[in-house]
């Protein structure tokens, strides 16, 4: 017979493979007392001050099963685990699995305890090879301040963040919040979210779908479904970056910021609110809505204000009460009785003005008036004054090609009750304005064109059409029939009727 020869090498392979996987994991012990278990021999049934150690851990009980075959340990009474020099797990009943290296442990209060970070719960198991402890059936985790609630957790000891499940309510002495999931850093104190959450504190309630929460800064990003509210501030977007301890919130994407207080409603994709200097400021497709409850009309119809630029900023006073507004490039407003267009706006609520700049434009009812700067006085029954400065030029249209028409160097508009009564021009005033009578048919008939200058004119209102003309300082007024109005007079020096870029209805604004 011919004998065959392993060679060292492989004959030490086959070796390793037939000895148990756990035979190089043995659990030791020591106890005060000691007895097999009659039942079974594989079985050490352990007393008094037992100690048991695994791979650098070491367990304490009262008393214990341990297997010697199956190499687990079974524990009872006042156990504590000494996982490292920072992890420390205490309970009153235990399985350990020293082959799979899993501590299973339960008790009506199970402390986990890692450096900083308490966690207790009535059952916990800590798998040693992944380094993350489990529980399922409610647990309460703890970070110096920060206190985390759930119905099922997963802490991991080596990145030290708590992954957390059902019923989550994370807390500080300044914030709650409450979700279905979420992750938290217990180094960096930063939460992150993934399902509907409610943060509430002190000045806010916020809410997201997904986004992180800072509770050492008091930071909160939202990145989706975003809602925060603060007093009388109420902002839904996209994306949101808001501190509370500033009270600074940066809102991106379909933003719509609600001020309460001042009915004031803004949209945008960009709204920035700070509440050190009390200021909102939108841009990108912003439209600021002021309405107007009127006594005289229903609640459902209010007489709202349509303001629309490239940037506008809005300030509060330090009652929260509307204190100003800039609005800066292609400015256009919209509102029942008027509309407006300039390169830039201030309104100041004290004295209640409005001021257009650069090139601006105002259109009421069939008028249309243009001067380098226009100044608006409200009182409560609306307009009280309006001052047109530089190059005023006033049209209305009478027929597709008549145009009545009055220009200066500046000119002031008086109103009784919201109603104008008298307009002044004052300096180089011209005049063209067509002269009709009502004729039977019930139509106005026209009889002729008055046209003329003076240094001055004073032009008073009846039901809101010119009534009464009178020209001071070296008038020059001619009246001519209609069909022998010479063609240099049908229209004044840089006449300008742009009606087309008059803003209809309120979305109208957007169109430049």
């Amino acid at each position: 017979m011919k004998l065959t020869y392993l060679k060292p090498a492989l004959l030490l392979l086959l070796l390793m493979a037939a000895v148990p996987s756990w035979a190089q994991k043995l659990i030791t012990y020591e106890a005060g007392m000691g007895t097999r278990d009659p039942s079974d021999a594989d079985v050490w049934i352990l007393y008094q001050r037992v100690r048991a150690e695994h791979e650098g851990m070491v367990l304490y009980a009262d008393s214990a099963l341990l297997n010697t075959v199956l190499n687990d340990f079974t524990a009872f009474g006042h156990i504590k685990i000494e996982i490292s020099d920072t992890t420390t797990i205490y309970g009153d009943q235990l399985y350990y699995d020293g082959v799979s290296r899993v501590v299973d442990i339960w008790d009506d209060t199970v402390r986990f305890i890692d450096g900083k970070t308490l966690l207790k719960s009535d059952h916990l198991s800590y798998d040693r090879v992944s380094s993350i402890a489990t529980y399922d059936t409610w647990g309460i985790t703890t970070n110096e301040d920060k206190r985390l609630v759930s119905r099922k957790g997963y802490y991991n000891t080596e990145t030290k963040i708590v992954d957390i499940y059902n019923d989550v309510e994370l807390s500080d002495s300044n914030m709650r919040l409450l979700t279905d999931t979420l992750t938290f850093n217990t180094n960096t104190n930063v939460a992150h979210f993934w399902s509907p959450t409610h943060i509430y504190t002190d000045s806010a309630t916020m809410y997201s779908e997904h986004g992180t929460y800072n509770t050492d800064l008091r930071y909160s990003h939202s990145m989706r479904s975003s809602e925060v509210h603060n007093g009388e501030k109420h902002i839904t977007c996209d994306t949101l970056h808001y501190w509370e301890q500033t009270e600074h919130g940066i809102a991106i994407g379909n933003v719509t910021l609600r001020d309460t207080v001042n009915d004031i409603i803004s949209t945008s994709r960009y709204a920035e609110t700070r509440q050190a200097d009390r200021t909102s400021f939108v841009t990108d497709s912003a439209l600021v809505r002021f309405v107007h409850h009127d006594d005289q009309r229903p609640a459902a119809t209010p007489d709202t204000l349509y303001l629309h630029a490239d940037s506008i900023l809005v300030l509060n006073d330090s009652l929260r009460h509307l204190r100003s507004v800039f609005a800066h490039n292609r400015v256009k407003l919209f509102r029942a009785d008027a509309q407006a267009m300039a390169d830039s706006l201030f309104y100041s609520a004290p004295d209640s003005t409005i001021q257009l700049f650069r090139s601006p434009v105002l259109w009421y009812e069939h008028y249309q008036a243009l001067a380098d700067t226009i100044i608006i006085l409200h009182d409560t029954a609306g307009a009280r004054q309006a001052w047109f400065n530089s190059n005023v030029f006033c049209i209305e249209q009478v027929d597709p090609d008549k145009y009545n028409q009055v220009k200066g160097r500046n000119a002031v508009v008086h109103f009784r009750q919201g109603e104008p009564h008298y307009a002044d021009v004052l300096g180089n005033a011209e005049m063209v304005y067509y002269l009709t009578e009502d004729a039977p048919s019930g139509r106005k008939s026209l009889i002729g064109v008055n046209c003329g200058i003076g240094s001055d004119m004073r032009i008073y209102f009846l039901d809101r059409a010119p009534d009464r003309v009178v020209t001071l300082g070296n008038p020059d007024m001619n009246t001519y029939p209609y069909d022998q109005l010479p063609q240099d007079k049908k229209q004044l020096a840089n006449f300008n009727w742009i009606d087309t870029r008059r803003p209809k209805q309120p979305l109208d604004v957007f169109i430049w």
